[in-house]
């Protein structure tokens, strides 16, 4: 059955296309939105993205556009996929237009000059808009090739998160909801940093255990983190927290990983990214992490470590010796003691 209601995406990376795609493939007409006019015209006459997603067929129904402002006018539901650095300054100058629509961001990102959230911003853009964001673990290729997958909508906007539930729901794609934005959305931004440190040490040929250890630290680090901001740690048991965390750090698929993998191999930061060819937010979100903790003394020895070997020349195994020598804690910090 076809949606009445407008649908756009904003971004046409790897992850705006491949849930243009799934909304298209549940029947729906699609405006998916770039900036680069090439782009859509390569979309619109191969019907790929030969740069983000190549090899998949991009759906009849998705219509590739560069026009925001006819596209915005045009939708309802809009889903926000462009990078936590462009978001602001493509959106505000339409600010007027957003008022009342359901806008969902799916970027796992956090801005660096005010440390905050992408709904946070699209609230400050379009105060009267219904926000949303939608995180858990979701690599762009395998939703794109249908392999099994769940995700979490979440905002204190029920009917939001039904009509999010509503359009994305289908055979291979499983959507949860969840009241809790400001943790779903932070988990999904702070994993990408530990997803460095994993690739990392894949690429240095650490063990199951090392990899083992760093992911559940970095569970804890997160949630700690996570809950001096206010969020509920409960939240970060679920998709949008070990899940994603779990498939960020263990998957080649995933930038960040990626990116941490060319580290790993020798090369530098920059031409890490390079090589990727595409935003790995993880970078960006360690310099505004590493000052944040410091800011609230949070402990995050991960991150500082992360940091050290990024930007003042420490490697990896000179961080996991620090790590190792550091004074053990709690294993969970959210389990009472007492009775032990």
């Amino acid at each position: 059955m076809t949606d009445q209601l407008a649908i756009a995406v904003l971004g046409g990376g790897s992850f705006g296309t491949a849930i243009s795609n799934l909304l298209a493939e549940n029947g729906h007409a699609v405006r998916l939105w770039m900036r680069d006019a090439a782009q859509a015209e390569a979309i619109r006459s191969t019907r790929e993205n030969p740069r983000y997603l190549k090899g998949i067929k991009i759906h009849a129904l998705v219509e590739p556009t560069t026009d925001l402002a006819a596209t915005l006018a045009s939708s309802e539901l809009l889903f926000v996929a462009l990078p936590s650095s462009a978001l602001r300054a493509a959106l505000a100058p339409h600010a007027a237009q957003l008022a009342g629509k359901q806008l969902v961001s799916l970027t796992k990102g956090i801005e660096a000059q005010t440390f905050k959230l992408m709904s946070e911003i699209l609230e400050e853009v379009a105060p009267q808009a219904h926000i949303g964001v939608l995180s858990g673990p979701n690599l762009a290729k395998e939703i794109a090739e249908h392999a099994l997958t769940a995700t979490v909508v979440a905002s204190e906007d029920e009917a939001l998160c039904r009509r999010v539930q509503a359009v994305l729901h289908g055979r291979t794609f499983r959507v949860y909801a969840s009241g809790d934005r400001f943790g779903v959305e932070l988990g999904g931004a702070l994993k990408n940093v530990y997803a460095i440190i994993a690739g990392m040490a894949a690429a240095l040929g650490m063990g199951e255990n090392t990899k083992s250890m760093l992911i559940t630290r970095a569970l804890a680090e997160m949630t700690r983190f996570a809950v001096k901001l206010g969020a509920n740690p409960m939240t970060f048991l679920g998709l949008a927290g070990v899940g994603d965390l779990i498939v960020t750090c263990s998957s080649p698929k995933s930038r960040n990983y990626q990116v941490g993998f060319a580290l790993g191999e020798g090369l530098s930061l920059e031409e890490a990214v390079a090589r990727l060819g595409e935003t790995a937010e993880g970078v960006n979100t360690l310099k505004v992490l590493k000052a944040k903790a410091e800011e609230l003394q949070i402990y995050m020895p991960l991150v500082a470590g992360l940091h050290a070997i990024l930007f003042e020349g420490r490697t990896l195994a000179q961080v996991i010796e620090v790590l190792m020598r550091g004074e053990p804690k709690t294993d969970v910090d959210f389990i009472s003691l007492s009775g032990f």
